[in-house]
Protein backbone atom coordinates (compact mmCIF):
# COMPACT_ATOMS: atom_id res chain seq x y z
CA UNK A 1 0.00 0.00 0.00
CA UNK A 2 2.00 3.06 -1.51
CA UNK A 3 0.03 6.40 -0.85
CA UNK A 4 -0.35 8.01 -4.78
CA UNK A 5 -2.68 10.63 -6.70
CA UNK A 6 -5.65 9.34 -8.64
CA UNK A 7 -8.37 10.67 -10.51
CA UNK A 8 -11.51 9.40 -12.45
CA UNK A 9 -11.96 9.90 -15.90
CA UNK A 10 -15.23 8.16 -17.24
CA UNK A 11 -15.42 4.38 -16.58
CA UNK A 12 -11.51 4.50 -15.72
CA UNK A 13 -9.25 5.82 -12.38
CA UNK A 14 -5.99 7.14 -13.48
CA UNK A 15 -2.77 6.62 -11.15
CA UNK A 16 0.19 8.51 -11.68
CA UNK A 17 4.09 8.70 -10.07
CA UNK A 18 7.55 8.35 -10.73
CA UNK A 19 8.89 6.15 -14.46
CA UNK A 20 10.85 4.11 -11.79
CA UNK A 21 8.28 3.85 -9.22
CA UNK A 22 8.72 0.01 -8.23
CA UNK A 23 4.68 -0.22 -7.34
CA UNK A 24 3.79 1.37 -10.49
CA UNK A 25 6.29 -0.97 -12.47
CA UNK A 26 4.78 -4.02 -10.65
CA UNK A 27 1.16 -2.66 -11.14
CA UNK A 28 1.28 -2.36 -14.57
CA UNK A 29 2.22 -6.27 -14.99
CA UNK A 30 -0.62 -7.94 -13.51
CA UNK A 31 -3.95 -7.21 -11.65
CA UNK A 32 -4.07 -4.63 -9.01
CA UNK A 33 -6.19 -4.10 -6.03
CA UNK A 34 -6.63 -0.41 -5.11
CA UNK A 35 -8.71 0.96 -2.47
CA UNK A 36 -9.77 4.62 -1.42
CA UNK A 37 -10.72 5.00 2.32
CA UNK A 38 -12.16 8.47 3.74
CA UNK A 39 -12.89 8.62 7.49
CA UNK A 40 -15.97 10.64 8.22
CA UNK A 41 -16.43 10.29 11.90
CA UNK A 42 -15.46 8.77 15.00
CA UNK A 43 -18.33 6.65 16.63
CA UNK A 44 -18.02 6.36 20.41
CA UNK A 45 -19.98 4.14 22.70
CA UNK A 46 -20.69 3.73 26.25
CA UNK A 47 -18.44 0.15 25.56
CA UNK A 48 -15.32 0.20 24.27
CA UNK A 49 -16.15 -3.23 21.97
CA UNK A 50 -19.01 -1.30 20.24
CA UNK A 51 -16.50 1.87 19.23
CA UNK A 52 -16.47 2.50 15.54
CA UNK A 53 -16.25 4.71 12.69
CA UNK A 54 -18.25 6.18 10.14
CA UNK A 55 -16.59 5.95 6.28
CA UNK A 56 -16.64 5.56 2.95
CA UNK A 57 -14.93 2.91 1.00
CA UNK A 58 -14.12 1.34 -2.47
CA UNK A 59 -11.91 -1.57 -3.50
CA UNK A 60 -11.17 -1.56 -7.54
CA UNK A 61 -9.69 -4.88 -9.08
CA UNK A 62 -8.16 -4.95 -12.42
CA UNK A 63 -5.43 -5.20 -15.09
CA UNK A 64 -4.41 -1.36 -15.69
CA UNK A 65 -2.97 -0.35 -18.75
CA UNK A 66 0.11 2.26 -19.03
CA UNK A 67 -0.69 5.13 -21.15
CA UNK A 68 2.73 5.16 -23.42
CA UNK A 69 1.45 8.17 -26.02
CA UNK A 70 2.80 11.28 -24.89
CA UNK A 71 -0.37 13.22 -26.45
CA UNK A 72 -2.73 11.14 -24.77
CA UNK A 73 -0.23 11.13 -21.28
CA UNK A 74 -0.43 15.23 -21.20
CA UNK A 75 -4.16 15.05 -22.01
CA UNK A 76 -4.77 13.10 -18.95
CA UNK A 77 -2.59 14.90 -16.33
CA UNK A 78 -4.09 18.48 -17.81
CA UNK A 79 -8.00 16.50 -16.86
CA UNK A 80 -6.16 15.61 -13.25
CA UNK A 81 -4.69 19.33 -12.64
CA UNK A 82 -7.78 20.80 -13.93
CA UNK A 83 -10.40 18.54 -11.89
CA UNK A 84 -8.12 19.64 -8.81
CA UNK A 85 -7.33 23.38 -9.26
CA UNK A 86 -9.41 24.27 -12.15
CA UNK A 87 -7.27 27.18 -14.83
CA UNK A 88 -4.58 26.55 -13.24
CA UNK A 89 -2.95 24.35 -16.22
CA UNK A 90 -3.00 27.08 -18.43
CA UNK A 91 -0.29 29.10 -15.71
CA UNK A 92 1.86 26.58 -15.78
CA UNK A 93 5.19 26.06 -17.55
CA UNK A 94 4.63 23.62 -20.31
CA UNK A 95 5.48 20.00 -19.98
CA UNK A 96 9.00 19.07 -21.20
CA UNK A 97 9.22 15.58 -23.30
CA UNK A 98 11.68 14.81 -20.52
CA UNK A 99 9.05 15.31 -17.82
CA UNK A 100 6.07 13.15 -19.77
CA UNK A 101 9.07 10.83 -19.83
CA UNK A 102 9.56 10.19 -16.03
CA UNK A 103 6.21 10.28 -15.03
CA UNK A 104 4.18 7.10 -15.08
CA UNK A 105 0.14 6.92 -16.04
CA UNK A 106 -1.80 3.72 -15.48
CA UNK A 107 -5.32 3.60 -16.36
CA UNK A 108 -7.62 0.90 -14.67
CA UNK A 109 -10.78 0.23 -15.79
CA UNK A 110 -13.68 0.24 -13.11
CA UNK A 111 -14.95 -2.70 -14.28
CA UNK A 112 -15.01 -4.67 -10.69
CA UNK A 113 -15.63 -2.60 -8.14
CA UNK A 114 -17.01 -2.56 -4.25
CA UNK A 115 -18.16 0.21 -1.91
CA UNK A 116 -19.17 0.31 1.56
CA UNK A 117 -20.29 3.21 3.04
CA UNK A 118 -21.17 3.42 7.33
CA UNK A 119 -23.07 6.08 8.21
CA UNK A 120 -24.65 5.71 11.37
CA UNK A 121 -24.73 6.56 15.40
CA UNK A 122 -23.42 4.34 18.18
CA UNK A 123 -24.89 0.86 18.75
CA UNK A 124 -24.80 0.55 22.02
CA UNK A 125 -26.54 -2.23 24.20
CA UNK A 126 -29.88 -1.09 25.29
CA UNK A 127 -28.51 -2.18 29.11
CA UNK A 128 -25.67 0.58 28.58
CA UNK A 129 -27.67 3.67 27.68
CA UNK A 130 -28.14 4.15 31.73
CA UNK A 131 -23.96 3.87 31.94
CA UNK A 132 -22.37 7.65 32.79
CA UNK A 133 -20.05 8.06 29.74
CA UNK A 134 -20.72 10.02 26.92
CA UNK A 135 -22.05 8.46 23.59
CA UNK A 136 -21.90 10.28 19.77
CA UNK A 137 -19.94 11.22 17.09
CA UNK A 138 -17.26 13.22 16.35
CA UNK A 139 -16.67 14.66 13.07
CA UNK A 140 -13.67 14.30 10.75
CA UNK A 141 -12.98 17.12 8.41
CA UNK A 142 -10.99 17.20 5.62
CA UNK A 143 -10.83 21.11 4.96
CA UNK A 144 -8.65 23.22 2.42
CA UNK A 145 -6.23 25.49 4.37
CA UNK A 146 -4.55 28.91 3.50
CA UNK A 147 -2.22 28.66 0.96
CA UNK A 148 1.23 29.41 2.27
CA UNK A 149 3.21 30.83 -1.04
CA UNK A 150 6.83 29.98 -1.24
CA UNK A 151 9.70 32.01 -1.26
CA UNK A 152 10.18 32.48 -4.65
CA UNK A 153 6.96 34.10 -5.69
CA UNK A 154 7.97 37.56 -6.72
CA UNK A 155 4.14 39.38 -6.70
CA UNK A 156 2.68 39.77 -3.33
CA UNK A 157 -0.45 40.33 -5.01
CA UNK A 158 -0.22 37.08 -7.62
CA UNK A 159 -3.35 35.08 -6.12
CA UNK A 160 -2.99 31.86 -5.25
CA UNK A 161 -4.93 28.71 -6.71
CA UNK A 162 -8.66 27.83 -6.02
CA UNK A 163 -8.61 23.83 -4.79
CA UNK A 164 -11.94 22.41 -5.88
CA UNK A 165 -11.07 19.09 -4.29
CA UNK A 166 -9.30 16.83 -3.12
CA UNK A 167 -9.51 12.72 -3.11
CA UNK A 168 -13.24 12.65 -3.19
CA UNK A 169 -14.59 9.48 -3.44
Amino acid sequence: MIPTLYWREGDHLYLHGSAVSRMLDTARKGLVCVTVTQIDALVLTRSAFHHSVNYRSVVIFGQPEEVTDPDRKEAHLRTFMEGLMPGRWDHLRPVKPKELKATRLLRLPLDEASAKIRDYGPADDKADFDWPAWGGLIPIETRIGTPLPDEHVKDALMSAPRVRHFGAL
